[in-house]
């Protein structure tokens, strides 16, 4: 692949989804593209750059096709496992107790991928619902990926996906076995939404919400983009909010809108000069 079809590709990574790839992995391009190469009859991504340049019928579908097979969806149930430990023991249960009767809680569960991690927790929801009453929790699972997005929507997943994080006594109780495969149980499904969201678009469609949950993604992005969509989810939080990032996943040195939470690695509650900053802009 010549040096300018391999920026242009680049460029429509960066500008369609916030990923960014260096010289170093043309080789993840061979692979991930390959089979749309096939599809479209291009003998190489020197062709495939070249159709996506020309002003042709089908070309945004092509471009969201490349983003699509270059976005990374590796996901598990209670993926990490303390992050959802930290939401069920203490975040859940003050933003419970810091709501009017009646209000409703929202979660959005950011590059949801295939569902795992909006469904984790649909599970820790119904394991609470002592503590919530009658308290409405609606969990928003996003992403760019419309594949994906029917695969969490279709909410069945193999052996191999189950035994990935996800506790035994759960499968037991909110899984129904289907030929080789177990779906999620429909009291669990019903607590989950997904939509398709780039997190490079501005989120105020969705609303405001009390928990984030934007893991193991930013470490796709520049400093930039990383900024930018840091920015834009603390004007989506609540002032009492929490951010979950992934353990890798910092937001020190890009953007004063969050503070760590103490003694929690990757969680973050919306800062002083943050909330400042918004009020300012309000």
């Amino acid at each position: 692949m010549t040096p300018h079809s391999f920026a242009a590709l680049a460029a429509l990574l960066r500008a369609g989804s916030g990923l960014v790839i260096g010289p170093d992995k043309e080789y993840l391009l061979e692979t991930r593209l390959a089979a749309i190469l096939k599809q479209h009859g291009l003998r190489d991504l020197d062709a495939l750059a070249e159709r996506l340049r020309a002003t042709l019928p089908g070309r945004a579908a092509l471009e969201f096709q490349v983003i699509e097979a270059m976005t990374t969806n590796e996901s598990f149930f209670f993926r990490d496992d303390k992050p959802f430990a930290h939401f069920r023991a203490h975040a859940l249960p003050a933003l419970h107790a810091a709501r009017p009767p009646g209000a409703r809680l929202r979660v959005w569960s950011a590059a949801a991928s295939s569902g795992q991690e909006a469904y984790s927790l649909a599970m820790i929801l119904a394991e609470c619902r002592a503590l919530l009453g009658s308290r409405t929790v609606e969990i928003l699972g996003t992403d760019i990926s419309r594949e994906q997005l029917a695969r969490a929507q279709e909410a069945l997943y193999t052996q191999f996906e189950v035994q990935r994080g996800l506790p035994m006594q759960y499968l037991v109780k909110y899984f129904r076995k289907e030929g080789a495969n177990w779906r999620v149980a429909e009291a669990i499904r019903a607590l989950a939404g997904f939509r398709e969201w780039n997190l490079l678009a501005d989120p105020r469609p969705l609303g405001q919400f009390d928990v984030v949950f934007c893991r193991n993604v930013l470490i796709y992005f520049d400093q930039p983009t990383k900024a930018r969509v840091l920015e834009a989810i603390s004007r989506q939080l609540a002032p009492d909010g929490v951010l979950y990032l992934g353990g890798a996943e910092t937001v020190l040195g890009i953007t004063d809108r969050f503070a760590p939470v103490a003694g929690e690695r990757g969680v973050y509650e919306r800062s002083r000069a943050g909330a400042a900053v918004l009020a300012g802009t309000g």
